[in-house]
């Protein structure tokens, strides 16, 4: 009777994904794939059917425990993200694995439902077989040890790709054991020092790069009519704007932009360069300049975005803003900055805004709210990013309200930012750069689903951000005039690394021997966007060119409607 039981724990824990599966099926359709597929899918069944036959208990629970923990995890982000995991998104979550707190705060009904559901499969295999069939002893346990190897071996052989659809239990215990062997036979080599010669002093006393959240270039005023109010399409009595126009991102996720603009990866050679290269840290010490990061997203001295104890030491100043409200914390970036524009003090100051992440419901204040009818308020105020969708579908309907919520939020995060430094820093020997680590998928084109960003396979908007030079009137640093016609919608964040060396004094042959093209000079970009940033195990990174004939850009039709044209 116990082996029916357990036999039944198992099967309606496989047969609760039937739908993962079905879709699966239906996407190969008929032919060699589909029975490739029905053949690992039925090894791996069997495999876990055996292994509730393992007699010793001191190996059938650490086995049972092992599969139901892999199996939540899985189930866990599906549930959140409404997507499938794939490799590149299981490393990005591995590098992310100091926000488990966070996680587990704001994704407590989702991880709780994969935890009870688990139960299943954790009782199924865990609890003490019958009488065993006429097996040999061994069979049990080699099973699921040799399943698990054909998986990672399919998964070696195709780049990372090959568990889409198979049973949920194997595919992150598959991803470990390619991300350790990748781990142990890295190679990169040691972090580097400064070698670039420099030609001179830095060209301006502050150096500034505002790296803003989730903000795509086609909602700002500076590049759309009818976008929200940046306060940076207006003349600024104190300061030279130059707007770039719309740029490319270096990638869709956050992570994979910000690390690539603070070690200046470059489309050919990031991987290399991001592991063993100076960080802008190191490059502006070497030219004299104190360094200042504010991390306006992350409390408590938590890293992000792939930064290491490491590199924090080369940090003189690490800012972030604990007893601070979400909502207030792009405002308390600014006064920080301008209090540090100010100080008279030379430095490279780095920002990682809150800007306009998910959930956009209460990232504004309710004076704010001028584009209506929005979404309900009140329920993620001390979310800085990735709330619970539960009440959102994905409905057209739904993203009339998301896009009008989201606008307000940029017209707080963006539009009052900038009021605020315009009127309160002393912009005269400061360079500002300013741009966001991605664009965003509003769902515009009616086109389903709920991600607005990270999607595999994007829309070109996700990809598309502003690219903004603000400066002291008058000051004298580098000539973005004189190629800004030419370089306005054709460039991208790959040209800001060398633009910001080129502000602290760094010769320009070497520059543009390692990192590329600077903003003034004539940029020659491909304008494409990285969709497979974790290229690994021998797959090759995916540029996704963005046409901008294609871009859709919101217009006002009317108060509290938005349409797209």
């Amino acid at each position: 009777m116990r082996g029916w039981i357990k036999l039944l724990l198992v099967l309606i824990y496989l047969g609760s994904f039937h739908a993962y599966y079905l879709e699966r099926i239906d996407a190969l359709g008929l032919g060699l794939p589909l029975v490739l597929f029905l053949g690992v899918f039925a090894v791996l069944v069997v495999a876990l059917l055996l292994a509730a036959w393992i007699r010793p208990a001191w190996l059938r629970w650490p086995l049972a425990l092992a599969l139901a923990v892999s199996a939540v995890f899985f189930d866990a982000y599906t549930r959140i993200t409404d997507s499938y995991m794939t490799y590149s998104a299981f490393v990005s979550m591995v590098y992310a694995g100091g926000f488990v707190g966070e996680a587990l705060q704001q994704y407590h009904y989702a991880i709780t439902l994969a935890l009870a559901k688990s139960l299943l499969l954790l009782l199924g295999v865990g609890l003490r077989p019958g009488p065993a069939p006429r097996l040999p002893q061994w069979l049990p346990i080699a099973a699921p040890v040799l399943a698990l190897l054909l998986l990672i071996s399919v998964l070696f052989v195709r780049a990372g790709e090959g568990a889409r659809g198979l049973p949920v239990m194997y595919t992150p215990l598959a991803y470990v054991s390619l991300l350790t062997y990748e781990t142990l036979s890295d190679n990169v080599g040691p972090r580097e020092p400064v070698s670039l010669a420099r030609s001179g002093a830095p060209l301006a006393r502050d150096i500034v790069l505002v790296i803003d959240e989730s903000i795509s270039g086609n909602y700002l005023d500076v590049n759309a009519a009818g976008g929200v109010t940046s306060h940076l399409a207006q003349l600024q009595p104190k300061a030279d704007i130059f707007n770039y126009g719309y740029a490319a991102s270096i990638a869709n996720c956050s992570a994979d932009t910000n690390i690539t603009l603070r070690y200046g990866g470059t489309r050919e050679d990031y991987l290399r360069i991001n592991s063993t290269l100076p960080s802008i840290w190191q490059y502006a010490k070497q030219a004299g300049l104190r360094t200042v990061y504010i991390d306006g997203q992350r409390t408590a001295g938590n890293l992000q975005n792939l930064m290491t104890a490491t590199e924090k030491q080369d940090i003189d100043q690490f800012i972030q803003f604990d007893d601070t409200p979400v909502l207030q914390r792009d405002m308390a970036a600014v006064a920080k900055l301008s209090a540090l524009i100010n100080d008279g003090q030379a430095q490279l100051i780095v920002i990682n805004k809150v800007g306009a992440h998910f959930p956009v419901h209460d990232k504004y204040p309710d004076e704010f709210m001028k584009y209506q009818p929005a979404l309900p308020r009140g329920r993620f105020a001390d979310v800085a990013d990735s709330g619970t969708r539960e009440g959102f579908d994905g409905r057209s309907e739904d993203w009339v309200l998301y896009r009008n919520s989201y606008k307000n939020s940029v017209l707080w995060s963006v539009g009052e930012f900038f009021r605020r430094l315009f009127a309160e820093a002393d912009l005269s020997q400061a360079v500002v750069i300013y741009t966001s680590d991605h664009g965003q998928d509003l769902h515009e084109r009616g086109n389903p689903g709920l991600n607005t960003h990270c999607d595999s396979d994007p829309v070109p908007e996700e990809g598309l951000v502003p690219l903004v030079i603000i400066q002291g009137k008058g000051l004298k640093t580098l000539d973005w005039q004189a190629h800004l016609e030419q370089n306005r919608n054709a460039s991208s964040h790959y040209n800001i690394f060398p633009t910001l060396l080129r502000l602290m004094g760094y010769d320009s042959a070497g520059v543009g021997q390692v990192y590329g093209r600077a903003l003034d000079v004539p940029t020659e970009d491909p304008f494409t966007f990285n969709v497979r940033f974790n290229a690994r195990l021998g797959a090759q990174p995916d540029f996704r060119h963005i046409d901008l004939g294609q871009i859709v850009t919101p217009v006002v039709v009317e108060k509290g409607t938005v349409a797209a044209q």
